[in-house]
């Protein structure tokens, strides 16, 4: 049996894995297994440069933290498992599905966003998702056409009053 050391010690990992659970838009789970050192310090990278953080917990102790939250994600906490945290609920999801595209080493598991337990369809979604510039875009894109729209009709309607 471990001491009273060890257990506060486990206890506070799991309160720590809790908090950033509940703190976060969008949790990813992933298999890390067969990725290199470098690989693995690229994917922080890339995660820090988007807000973003990584961290590896104890399979046993992220699944009590899932069980404190009454979150069942049995297939996320079995072999090795990578968590990504994030403010975002996009660009980790984004990050680790381009990077899982480069290497096949690297395998999503599952994830939370928004709060909501996401299968790997919807993370895929998510992932093929535009950026915000292009969505701003389209959408100024659309705005325009309504507008460019409005003027032809007012100018064909002045037109006609005009005879």
């Amino acid at each position: 049996m471990a001491n009273q050391q060890t257990l506060e010690r486990k206890q506070k990992v799991v309160n720590e894995i809790t908090d950033k659970i509940k703190e976060s838009s969008s949790i990813i789970f992933f298999d890390y297994r067969g990725l290199k050192d470098e690989e693995i310090t690229e994917i922080r990278r890339k995660l820090r440069e988007n807000n973003s953080d990584m961290k590896i917990y104890k399979n046993t102790l992220t699944k009590r933290a899932l069980d404190n939250l009454k979150l069942t994600m049995e297939e996320c906490v079995v072999g090795p498992s990578a968590m990504a945290f994030s403010s975002d609920s996009v660009s980790p999801v984004k990050i680790l599905d381009e990077y899982a595209k480069k290497n096949k080493s690297l395998i999503v598991k599952g994830g939370i966003v928004d709060g909501e337990i996401s299968n790997l369809e919807v993370l895929s979604q998510l992932a093929n998702l535009p950026s915000r510039e292009a969505l701003l875009t389209m959408l100024a894109g659309g705005m325009m056409g309504i507008v460019r729209d409005l003027s032809i009709a007012l100018n064909m309607y002045a037109e006609t009053k005009e005879n």
